[in-house]
């Protein structure tokens, strides 16, 4: 006899995962758009088609809900960089500033320039934004290790010279946010990496 295929329907943990899925996805498109001040959680409900009670059962209010966002905006960011610097030559001082390079071209989007460096700051503090971005710190020790392993720059305090550029990197970003000809600013901070990094090789390029 053929066998009825009866249709399963979503587990628990399938909706609970849905309703985070639609509340990220609206509570970002908020906070990109109005900002975080501007954005109130009955807004965000209402764009995502939930009530309060299913917003309040993962979030404990309108912090949470943003910093659950700036992780995964941060994570997102996290991937732009390590992809183009795997595309570059892996391992070399070269791929550490195409990554940085990565980093800086995605800060012109005004919806990152909003979550990540004009409203993170208030809404989290700094000593929050550390936290949740030490994985990015960390990616960028490791590509200044690896440089320094194969010869392409000259030795040096590996912890030392990450936080000066990571620090740089993240100031740069800022500037270029608060700009009033953003893609100027981009463009004079690319050419300053650019020769920073050429002055720290061993190697012309």
């Amino acid at each position: 006899m053929p066998t009825t295929r009866t249709r399963t329907r979503p587990t628990q943990r399938e909706r609970s995962d849905s309703t985070i899925e639609e509340l990220l996805r609206a509570a970002r498109t908020l906070f990109a758009e109005r900002g975080y001040n501007a954005t109130s959680l009955d807004a965000v409900v209402e764009a995502a088609h939930l009530t309060k009670g299913a917003l309040y059962h993962h979030f404990s209010g309108k912090q949470h809900l943003f910093r659950a966002v700036y992780e995964r905006e941060q994570a997102r960011l996290t991937h732009i960089v390590a992809r183009a610097y795997m595309d570059a030559k892996p391992d070399s001082w070269e791929a550490v500033f195409v990554g940085a390079r990565a980093f800086l071209v995605e800060v012109l989007a005004p919806d990152v320039q909003r979550i990540n460096l004009l409203d993170a700051p208030g809404a989290l503090g700094t000593e929050e934004m550390r936290e949740i971005n030490s994985g990015c710190m960390k990616m960028m020790e490791e590509g200044v290790r690896r440089a320094a392993a194969t010869g392409d720059i000259a030795p040096h305090s590996v912890t030392a010279l990450t936080h000066l550029l990571y620090g740089g990197l993240c100031e740069t970003a800022m500037a270029v946010a608060r700009a009033e000809d953003q893609q100027q600013a981009l463009d004079a901070g690319i050419t300053e990496l650019r020769t920073l990094f050429d002055a720290l090789a061993t190697t012309p390029r």
